[in-house]
């Protein structure tokens, strides 16, 4: 099982970016798909989470309204689709695949696969 996050970069405040993950050995409906984020001395910040399913999606309040992230089956990916980037969301941004109960979508703790990371720096 692997999964593969990148699309990471430099951005200035204001501006966009793309994260992809790339999933192997499973299909992307099966488990659900989220987006973490650890920015340097904070603790892993849940971002956005796909349930398997009914493909339901959730985000931090910190993103909402900002971040969309989807499925695509056909290319057993999964986006972030980051817009109106802000200093405070540079990170390393990190794809898991899991299976938690709904209340528990933002306990990292509960996937069981993780992507190596992908560095977004929003700055001027």
């Amino acid at each position: 099982v692997q999964l593969q996050a990148y699309g990471g970069g430099l951005v200035q405040p204001g501006g966009s970016l793309r994260l992809s993950c790339a999933v192997s050995v499973f299909t992307v409906d099966y488990y659900a798909i989220a987006w973490f984020r650890r920015a340097p001395g904070k603790e892993r910040e849940g971002v956005s989470c796909i349930s398997s399913g009914d493909i339901s999606t959730y985000y931090a309040d910190s993103v909402k309204g900002r971040f969309t992230a989807s499925r695509d089956n056909a290319k057993n990916t999964v986006f972030l689709q980051m817009n109106s980037l802000k200093p405070e969301d540079t990170a390393v941004y990190y794809c898991a695949a899991g299976t938690p109960v709904l209340s528990r979508r933002w306990v990292y703790w509960d996937y069981d696969y993780w992507g190596q990371g992908t560095l977004v720096t929003v700055s001027s």
